[in-house]
């Protein structure tokens, strides 16, 4: 592509990697959905046609370095890049093993450079990257996997619940979606501080979003901004008619969800999301916070307090569908949550989940300006302090590596 500007042949190459990229993706982690979607549509009409499915395993990390590799090509494209010339560097950069299952998903033009120069060891890099693996390790195995366990019994036993237990399941699920992907990346990116690397920002505080277009600014940052500078953007995103940049909103949202995992749960999930999102650019004002809440007071107003509320509100409601095995699944659980038995009291009151998100939404609402949770480098703390916290926070880490949750991003 790059040693010719014959605009038919570059477009043709480009075609060809985007087509070898995506049927790759596809046939992994697609294929047994489309063959179950077909048989189910036959089966409505009384026919059940025996179409056997795959039996095959999913590739390790395939959905995050294949979209890492397609940015490599649409930027050579784009002429934004050089390609490579260093065999090694080029498959370093795809396989960089920091954030090679679960992200964040880097941008060739933003990674591939860094292994073209010596690193050396750097003191205040390692500092920082030492504290964001010891906030992501809290937010995975305190938060999340502590979130994990009632979680699991919630959704699996919803029909025995009452629907406030069932809304304490979809809270819980919400902090442990967010504890555990976020948590990861943040180890991601420490463990490349200590060797000289950086990677770019996932998460920025997505729970304190007062509204839902800033929750996406917010939240898997790689991914968001990933579908809009080679999806959205091409598509014309906002800057064409009306019905065009509704259907390029639901294009972008539901891509986003099938992304995530073959289940019409996902694909539902992205949807909703974009009915969430198209009030906000259809007035105009989804660019309304875009800087930091509540910045320079110890409290949010009335105003933005009742618009985190009713974000995370939304936010819930839609995880239940990423979280269900099924569309049944989700309806049944949304349909027993908002009963009147949403004002009886839960059958569970964790103490040991409600501390440690309560922990979690103390300090990040207090660094919520800051790069992390424990970028504290220039906070006037007294030594023993910092490392008091360090310690309490450490031993929390290990008394809850005893739920041994696995990375739900895994699975993507």
């Amino acid at each position: 592509m790059n040693r010719t500007d014959h605009d038919k042949k570059r477009k043709a190459l480009l075609i060809v990697s985007l087509v070898s990229n995506l049927g790759i993706l596809g046939y992994f982690k697609y294929v047994n959905f489309f063959t179950e979607s077909f048989r189910d549509a036959f089966t409505l009409f009384g026919q059940a046609p025996d179409i056997p499915l795959l039996d095959i395993i999913l590739p390790v990390g395939i959905s995050f370095y294949t979209f890492q590799t397609l940015s490599y090509t649409i930027d050579i494209y784009r002429n934004k890049l050089e390609p490579a010339k260093d065999v090694i560097s080029f498959f370093a950069f795809v396989s960089f093993f920091p954030q090679l299952v679960a992200g964040p998903i880097e941008r060739a033009i933003h990674l591939l450079p860094q292994f073209y120069h010596p690193r050396k060891f750097n003191y205040d890099l390692a500092k920082d990257g030492m504290r964001r693996i010891l906030w992501g390790l809290f937010k995975k195995v305190v938060v999340a996997d502590g979130c994990a366990v009632f979680v699991n019994e919630i959704f699996g036993q919803h029909e025995t619940y009452g629907g406030s237990t069932l809304l304490l399941g979809a809270v819980f699920f919400a902090f442990q979606i967010y504890g555990d992907f976020s948590g990861y990346s943040d180890m991601a990116i420490g463990f490349s501080r200590l060797m000289g690397f950086d990677l770019m920002k996932n998460f920025a505080y997505p729970y304190f979003s007062r509204d839902i277009a800033e929750f996406w600014r917010r939240w898997h940052i790689s991914l968001s901004t990933w579908f809009r500078d080679y999806l959205y953007i091409p598509l014309g995103g906002s800057r064409v008619n009306q019905g065009k940049a509704i259907r390029n909103i639901f294009i972008i949202f539901i891509v986003s969800g099938f992304w995530h995992g073959a289940n019409w749960t996902f694909i539902i999930w992205g949807a909703l999301n974009a009915v969430y999102f198209l009030p906000l650019m259809l007035l105009n004002k989804n660019r309304s916070n875009l800087g930091v809440v509540a910045e320079g007071n110890w409290f949010p107003g009335v105003g933005d307090s009742l618009r985190i509320l009713s974000t995370f509100g939304l936010t819930v409601l839609a995880w239940v569908f990423f979280r269900a095995e099924s569309v049944t699944h989700a309806m049944s659980f949304l349909g027993g949550m908002l009963s009147l038995s949403l004002f009886s009291v839960p059958a569970y009151l964790p103490a040991g989940p409600l501390i440690a998100i309560s922990v979690l939404l103390l300090v990040e609402w207090m660094n919520r300006g800051r790069e992390h949770g424990l970028d504290i480098e220039k906070v006037s703390l007294p030594t023993g302090v910092r490392w008091a916290g360090y310690v309490l926070l450490f031993l929390a880490v290990m008394n809850g590596f005893q739920a041994n949750q696995e990375f739900i991003y895994f699975q993507f």
